[in-house]
């Protein structure tokens, strides 16, 4: 074995797990929280504002309002990472994928699962402090696994998204229920399985649904209340068609009939209403400029573009609108009329970035399903560069057809969902990948009232390889710094800490610790189910913390589990 590697095996580590985890559980919400830890866990807009520097918290699920998911921690280093071990294992009720990323207030731990559950934990020890399973209503419609990505926190509240598409409030100390509001109608198609951000008292929160025929959104509701405030929806009324954009953002022409699109759109406008345009990922906020940046997902249907024509705006494109208000400031489109599912997903990263003339500006990038992060200027959208590609390009773009037309990049990327890190010091990127060579299948479907309408398929070809890699980017150039292939194709999302250490896991139950400078792997842990969610680190009483969960991904079918995994230093 490498000495600068250390593999340690989940059985190892069983009897600590058993040992630290709370004696019962409870089901719905009860138990007061012990008052040992996290007696004052109430988050006010001061340190949801300065959490980027808070290493004794993790705020947000990206870390902060920037989503640059870095941490200033550095405890745990490239010196000692090697001598990692597991301080305590939290098993769920749920034994079902997993994406949830641990908020961590005070020494309190607040993780999700699949079908809505909210545990708050001891944060140092496992001990379950309270249990929450949302009652789901008749109808739960989603594509792409009954997951959830974890809560937001403000106040003394903690906030859910739910599968039939509610938005809910729940005490932070007790975990009972203080509000409950409808977000969208679950029998047209919407869900939610976003974790919600918080700023000024408002709840933002987007929408999935795409593969259904909704008309997208970004709501914002009263955190006090419920109320909603406003409503920002990414299929635009009027001017959906866009400018009839013939190429993609680097400039490869998408072959695109546009007399034909144009004949349509002149004989039906009114498809606006079922476009799709779900928003999949917690927006970033610039608190500074009261903007709000999200990314938006794909058409409905998704393949079959016949009967929507145009550039389907704003779906595949970054969006920046008014936090206050809700209106459009700019958007930038990736892919128009997109026919493969080749949506903007992962969620934006603020960082100041180095312009065409070498000037440091204000930016936001995007690593998109395409394989590419792009770099845009924060205060216009702008594209300022673009990286070089992380995956094959071969065969893009290839339109769809009743046989099928072989594709490199498959449907789900590139960068999928998963959510990027950044580590400024070194204007560094580091976004993980996927690998999966697809077919794409058209025919033609109408709407069909809130059910699954693909339009066609993508289908995994027999017997072809499927991997990934972890890349990182340097974002001032756009060239690739260092990749690491990986057995599985990549799903889940990246950590990095001033420690100069990347995290993250793979399908195949594997948890790895990268150098951020050379990309080698310094430590691995396998979990046993697969690790497709992103890691976060805290600190409780000097001591730093990696927690992440291993529940395995409903999409590409990667082994079932119910664990989060918290490690430490001896």
């Amino acid at each position: 074995m490498n000495k600068h590697i250390q593999q340690c095996t989940l059985a190892a580590c069983v009897l600590m797990a058993i040992s630290a985890m709370a004696a019962d559980e409870i089901t719905g919400a009860s138990a007061a929280a012990d008052q040992a830890i996290g007696a004052n866990i109430s988050v006010d807009q001061r340190m949801l504002d300065n959490a980027a520097s808070d290493v004794k918290n993790n705020l947000h699920v990206n870390g902060n309002y920037a989503n640059t998911r870095y941490s200033q921690a550095r405890q745990i280093n490239t010196g000692n990472v090697s001598k990692l071990k597991p301080a305590f294992v939290f098993q769920t009720a749920v034994v079902e994928s997993m994406e949830t990323a641990p908020v961590v207030v005070n020494g309190v731990m607040y993780i999700t699962t699949s079908f809505d559950h909210v545990y708050a934990l001891d944060a140092t020890t496992g001990k379950e402090l309270w249990h929450y399973k949302q009652k789901l209503g008749p109808v739960a419609t989603y594509c792409c696994g009954p997951n959830n990505r974890g809560v937001a926190v403000s106040g003394d509240r903690v906030f859910i998204g739910t599968l039939d598409a509610k938005l809910v409030a729940l005490d932070a100390k007790s975990g009972k229920q203080l509000w409950e509001t409808e977000i969208a109608d679950p029998d047209k198609g919407y869900s939610e399985t976003m974790a919600p951000v918080v700023a000024d008292g408002k709840v933002l929160i987007g929408t999935n649904g795409g593969e259904y025929g909704i008309r997208g959104f970004v709501k914002a509701f009263d955190a006090s209340s419920g109320k909603l405030v406003w409503t920002f929806y990414t299929i635009p009324e009027k001017g959906h068609e866009g400018v009839w954009a013939t190429k993609d953002a680097v400039g490869r022409d998408m072959h695109r009939d546009i007399a034909a699109e144009k004949a349509e759109l002149g004989r039906d406008a009114s498809f606006y209403q079922t476009l799709g345009g779900g928003v999949w990922m917690t927006p970033a906020i610039d608190r500074k400029a009261g903007l709000v940046f999200f990314t938006v997902g794909n058409p409905s249907p998704d393949l079959y573009g016949a009967k929507r024509p145009g550039d389907n705006l704003y779906t595949d494109s970054l969006v920046a609108i008014d936090l206050n208000t809700g209106e459009y400031r700019w958007h930038y489109q990736y892919v128009a009329h997109d026919v493969w599912d080749l949506d903007a997903v992962s969620p934006p990263v603020l960082v100041d970035v180095k312009d065409e003339h070498g000037k440091t500006v204000p930016g936001v990038i995007h690593g998109g399903k395409t394989g590419f992060i792009y770099v845009h200027d924060r205060r216009d959208g702008h594209l300022i560069r673009h990286s070089a590609p992380m995956v094959p390009q071969d065969g893009v773009w290839s339109l769809p057809s009743p046989t099928g037309e072989r594709m490199e990049l498959g449907a789900n990327g590139g960068v999928e969902w998963s959510p990027m890190a950044v580590h400024p010091g070194h204007s560094a990127a580091y976004a993980v990948n996927l690998l999966q060579p697809m077919t794409y299948h058209v025919e033609a479907a109408d709407y069909p009232g809130g059910k699954l309408w693909l339009g066609g398929a993508f289908k995994t070809i027999p017997g072809g390889k499927q991997t990934g890699n972890v890349t990182a980017v340097d974002y001032n150039t756009g060239k690739i710094l260092w990749q690491q292939p990986t057995d599985e194709p990549m799903m889940g999302g990246a950590l990095a800490t001033a420690g100069d250490l990347v995290f993250a896991g793979e399908g195949n139950g594997s948890f790895k610790a990268y150098h951020a400078k050379s990309g080698k792997v310094l430590w691995q842990f396998q979990c046993g189910a697969g690790v497709n969610a992103p890691a976060v680190t805290y600190t409780v009483k000097g001591k730093q913390y990696i927690a992440v969960a291993a529940g395995g991904n409903t999409q590409l079918d990667f082994k079932r589990g119910n664990s989060v995994f918290v490690f430490a230093l001896n």
